[in-house]
């Protein structure tokens, strides 16, 4: 449980479409606005969760070509997000959002996000509960797993709403983009580990 627990933590620590785009809109639109398009995201999420427990997911990624395609189309889309992340100079950009989006955006966004996709495969898939019926394990994942989840958008949102309200040097704002940047690379690296070592 504990590696459960520490898997959940550090998964959706690292940053992605979701939590980056959640920032984005705290510091456009603020808080209330931030707060609607999460739950949208944590919808989103779990319907995703839902079609990785069901199987659906896997039946759709079964294709092999189809799996190739997401998969080149996902690591394309990221690595577009990094780049734009470490381009956006001496101000701190995460996504950021032109028209304040709702919870049909949230949605819409963590149900075509592939790092939901890998997040909610890993943990539902691997480690098993010891001597708990699966229908026990998957109901406490999904209580865990949502719990950590609202915490670490909570966060999210609080970073996007507090850091372009500072007046922080440009050399330090670079430096976040930056360090974002290579945050969604890691995603990138970690999504493609994954798939591959599923198609092996």
């Amino acid at each position: 449980m504990l590696h459960f627990l520490v898997s959940v933590f550090l998964l959706l620590l690292t940053p992605g479409p979701g939590v980056l785009s959640l920032a984005g809109v705290g510091a456009a639109f603020g808080r209330n606005a931030g707060l609607s398009y999460m739950l949208g995201l944590l919808i989103g999420t779990n319907l995703v969760a839902l079609a990785v427990v069901s199987g659906v997911a896997a039946v759709v990624l079964s294709v092999p070509w189809l799996r190739t395609v997401l998969l080149i189309a996902s690591i394309c889309y990221l690595l577009w997000l990094a780049f734009r992340i470490a381009m956006s100079g001496s101000k701190i950009r995460f996504i950021e959002a032109q028209k304040q989006p709702g919870v049909t955006d949230g949605i819409i966004l963590q149900t075509i996000n592939p790092k939901a996709y890998v997040v909610n495969t890993a943990l539902f898939t691997g480690f098993p509960f010891v001597n708990q019926p699966l229908l026990v394990e998957t109901l406490t994942k999904f209580l865990v797993i949502n719990i950590i989840w609202i915490a670490i958008h909570l966060l999210w949102l609080a970073a996007g709403v507090t850091l372009q309200s500072m007046a922080l040097k440009p050399s330090v704002q670079r430096a976040i983009n930056i360090v974002m940047a290579i945050a969604m690379l890691v995603v990138v690296l970690l999504a493609a580990i994954s798939t591959f070592s599923v198609n092996t």
